[in-house]
């Protein structure tokens, strides 16, 4: 679902002057290893007056003030709708105006202050979700708005040290029972049973423990994924041969390893896209696309061959045979524990992954009840849940001071459909074109009709989205 934790190493920095007035291109890394080619420098470093009131600052420093809190929300994973909103809003209380484009990891903002331009490229060393420092940031934008005057440039950036160096709030054992927990319920929700749930359990567990070690080694992300899937597939099937041991009829139960290597589809950058696709920014919203699919399509390439080499296949789940009353309410269970899993995994602190389950809880039960109870596709069901899902963080933001995208895309990423995507792939892999194109367009409709729902709710509840400016 994209990584958990951010690199908090000094900013590395590299420069390219354009001789001209006050025009600067700026490139920066944030979190680049000690290989990188970028020259180890510090924000502060750049700053020309550090005590200066900030309303009264270089147009140079005002720009770095603006480009350091967009590449920050950035860095957060945050749909670049956001980003924008953001740097707008503080660009504004510097007294100046800001033009930015931005993809999925660079940023380019040329600031303007009368006739004076400067102009700044900025970028990430990788991309990851962090929904912790999406809320900081909002908050750091609402107290700069109301004290920029008072702030000094030093101020701004001392204020933006806290945000970039704030710790993640759970270690590699917490990831890893989230994920254990956040899958088993999913497989539950898929309708496996007991020894699927188990097996995954153990499985997703262990996967994104190795992922997580592997990303705080700072090795390349499709790497980690792709022995993050591999670990969890194989733990799947070790654990599946220990309880054939004890109870044969256990072989009988492979299908759930599906659910043991779910914690890596790309549920936030997928939803992102669509956002910012619905608000033209086509750039941004493309490069998240492409990214969620070319993350889903080395998951499931691995997964097929780890299948192909134990003999694993994605059969159906057997029947539970629950009773509705029973089902539903085991499904609000799963569906709170498996949002809030995944919350964790996007570094949400608990409050904010306690409100996002218990709204993926009610949303993705009326969901699945539409399809089981009234026969509803499964597209037009997804389209009802994401639309419940925004229009109850909608109201929970008017309790709740967090920011909505860490409530509404945390709640409906346990709606993507992992199993279909990698079905689709599977048949694919063994040739079977006509059940991959099945599987493969199910799984299109919905993930089509997921940010559709979202956006719905979003236009429904708040008149800026409404709006094009």
């Amino acid at each position: 679902m994209g990584d958990t934790q951010r690199s908090h190493r000094p900013t590395r920095l590299s420069y390219e002057s354009v001789h001209g007035q006050s025009h600067l291109h700026r490139a920066v890394s944030i979190g680049a290893d000690k290989r990188a080619s970028h020259a180890a420098m510090k924000w502060h470093e750049l700053v020309e007056d550090a005590a200066c009131p900030a309303r009264c600052a270089t147009l140079s420093d005002k720009s770095s003030i603006v480009c350091r809190a967009g590449l920050l929300m950035l860095s957060a994973g945050t749909g670049g709708y956001r980003v924008r909103e953001l740097m707008n809003a503080i660009a504004e209380a510097l007294g100046i105006t800001c033009v930015v484009d931005l993809g999925l990891i660079t940023l380019e903002c040329t600031c303007i202050d009368g006739h004076e331009t400067y102009s700044e490229v900025v970028t990430l060393a990788t991309t990851s979700v962090n929904t912790e420092r999406i809320a900081l940031m909002v908050q750091f934008a609402q107290k700069a708005q109301r004290a920029a005057g008072s702030w000094t440039v030093d101020d701004f950036h001392r204020r933006m040290d806290a945000v970039e160096h704030t710790p993640g709030n759970y270690g590699p054992l917490a990831v890893g029972l989230a994920a254990a927990f956040a899958c088993a319920a999913f497989v539950f929700l898929l309708g496996g049973g007991p020894i699927e749930m188990l097996c995954a359990f153990i499985g997703a567990g262990a996967g994104n423990l190795v992922r997580r070690l592997m990303i705080d080694r700072h090795l390349t992300q499709f790497a980690c994924i792709g022995a993050g899937v591999a670990a969890a597939c194989l733990t799947y099937l070790g654990v599946l041969l220990a309880l054939s041991l004890v109870m044969p009829s256990a072989l009988a139960h492979e299908a759930g390893y599906i659910g043991a290597m779910l914690f890596v589809i790309p549920g936030f950058p997928l939803i992102t896209s669509g956002f910012d696709i619905a608000k033209l920014d086509l750039r941004s919203g493309i490069e998240r696309a492409v990214y969620a699919v070319t993350v889903i399509v080395v998951a499931t390439l691995v997964a097929l061959m780890v299948a192909e080499l134990v003999q694993l296949y994605p059969d159906d789940f057997t029947d539970l045979g629950l009773n509705p009353l029973v089902q539903l309410a085991l499904r609000l269970v799963a569906s709170f524990v498996g949002v809030y899993g995944f919350s964790m995994l996007f570094n949400s602190p608990p409050a904010m992954a306690a409100t996002a389950g218990v709204i993926g809880a009610v949303a993705n039960t009326l969901r699945l009840e539409l399809v089981g109870l009234l026969g509803m596709p499964a597209a037009f069901a997804a389209f009802v849940g994401a639309f419940a899902a925004g229009l109850l963080a909608a109201v929970a933001r008017r309790k709740l001071d967090f920011p909505r995208i860490s409530l509404t895309v945390p709640s409906i990423v346990i709606m993507v459909p992992g199993l279909y995507l990698y079905r689709a792939v599977y048949y694919l892999g063994t040739l079977q074109v006509t059940d991959a194109l099945s599987w493969g367009t199910q799984a299109l409709m919905i993930v089509l009709f997921l940010p559709i729902g979202l956006i719905a709710a979003r236009i429904a509840t708040d008149s800026r989205w409404r709006h094009c400016n």
